[in-house]
């Protein structure tokens, strides 16, 4: 307020209601001469009646410094070019986690491309996904080189290139495994996990090429580079553990990988638990690099291997999880209460097996319960959806949680679950551990 402090109240500052041009005190009304010599109890009434007005005045002159207020920092906001909303917005801000022990920050939702991007939805519609995933705080995305049979890779890697984000500002995530038809095209090998696939656009080959220390030229995660357009992957999966590949062949990869600058860190999916650690002391026998993150599983109907194997890890050697499905593949929602819906994903082809899992004795069991923590949801003030990712997010060792949406609609409304988080207290997740019935036993409480 210094610069105001030349003329007005105490001290040369104006007070807030110098400023406004409102006095604390109200204008006494006129009362006739008549009743200035009145006693008694019409004098009593007279002051009961002038605090009720002198309360009521208070109230009127507190709600008018209010719009006043908001009605100056309406004004100032709009000559920054922001609005009251972008204000309110910041009440959900996206929340980052270490990846891990690592020191990668990334969001703790994450926009997945299983199943949408290049398949299931639009172009246009996988853009404005990004978009509004970008634009509310997401910096990761994640894909696959198997993903609709590479075309996710391809449609991620235009969106990206179009929107011209800063590449140090968004982390991008690939999996190899499943590359193509040949022996050679698939699996953990040095091979496939170095060369990847080639791509083929317009009869013209797209290759980023590396040079390697004898100084011959090698292409390392040409395939997947190629589809996303781009130098590097922040992290690349190993997508399942291949039996036919050695581990130390898989670390030994997966090290240079990362030593050419083709990736900043590599990780696993659907990997147990002895096989990460396994991986771990290959890596620091010989030195090389070892995985910071795994991939995997994670909703009300699986839960041990991220509740119980993984916080182990992660304290151990400091692997963390970043976990895909937290909807049970649109289970939880609750679209399959009444059957299989004809846009719903257990209704496309290839996904028969989501289809016999809905009208599964297993599958009917999940639907009841599913309707009771709908009741949680709504004494909670979220919806179903919401309930489910701040479950996840809640749990110990969780870096992020990959989403799986469809269109703009479902992505808001999981943004939304960031609100939820802080209501996910001991007695709530307590509450929903009882109706499920299927908590794991850690091996802490076994000992208990």
């Amino acid at each position: 307020m210094a610069m105001f402090g030349s003329r007005g109240a105490k001290g040369g500052k104006f007070s807030v209601e110098d400023l406004y041009g409102i006095s604390k005190k109200p204008k006494a009304s006129s009362v006739p001469s008549s009743s200035a010599g009145a006693k008694g109890p019409v004098q009593g009434r007279g002051k009961g009646q002038k605090g009720e007005k002198d309360a009521l005045a208070s109230q009127i002159l507190e709600a008018a410094h209010r719009l006043v207020e908001r009605r100056r920092l309406e004004l100032y906001l709009r000559e920054c070019g922001l609005s009251i909303n972008d204000c309110q917005s910041e009440r959900q801000a996206m929340l980052y986690r270490n990846l891990g022990k690592s020191g990668l920050r990334v969001s703790c939702l994450g926009l997945g491309t299983w199943v949408t991007f290049g398949s299931q939805i639009s172009d246009e519609m996988a853009e404005s996904l990004m978009t509004i995933a970008y634009e509310n705080g997401v910096n990761l995305f994640d894909t696959a080189e198997v993903y609709a049979s590479g075309r996710a890779e391809i449609t991620l890697g235009n969106i990206i290139k179009k929107k011209g984000w800063r590449r140090s500002s968004y982390v991008v995530t690939t999996k190899i495994y499943w590359g193509g038809q040949a022996e050679t095209e698939r699996g953990l090998s040095r091979k496939h996990i170095i060369e990847g696939k080639m791509l083929f656009m317009t009869n013209k080959m797209i290759t980023i090429k590396q040079t390697d220390s004898d100084g011959d030229v090698s292409t390392g995660l040409r395939g997947s580079l190629s589809r996303l357009q781009l130098d590097y992957v922040d992290i690349v999966f190993a997508n399942r553990n291949d039996v036919n590949s050695p581990m130390e062949e898989v670390v030994r990869a997966m090290t240079f990988v990362i030593n050419q600058g083709m990736a900043m860190y590599w990780g696993t999916s659907r990997w147990s638990a002895m096989e990460i650690m396994e991986a771990y002391s290959v890596a620091r026998q010989f030195n090389l690099i070892p995985p910071v993150c795994e991939q995997a599983e994670y909703h009300y109907f699986q839960r041990d291997k991220v509740e119980v194997q993984l916080p182990e890890l992660y304290h151990k050697i400091g692997v963390g999880a970043m976990t895909w499905s937290p909807l049970a593949c649109g289970l939880i929602t609750g679209k399959y209460s009444d059957g299989v819906p004809d846009c719903s994903r257990a209704a496309m082809k290839g996904y028969q097996w989501l289809k016999e899992r809905v009208y599964s004795e297993e599958g009917r069991r999940q639907l009841a319960k599913i309707k009771e923590l709908h009741l949680v949801a709504d004494r909670l003030g979220c919806t179903a959806a919401q309930l489910a990712i701040a479950w996840c997010l809640r749990s110990e060792g969780v870096s992020s949680v990959l989403l799986g949406v469809s269109n703009t609609d479902q992505l808001l409304e999981n943004l939304g679950a960031l609100r939820v988080l802080s209501q996910m207290t001991p007695q709530t997740v307590s509450e929903m551990d009882a109706l499920l019935g299927n908590k794991p036993n850690s091996k802490k409480e076994s000992r208990a």
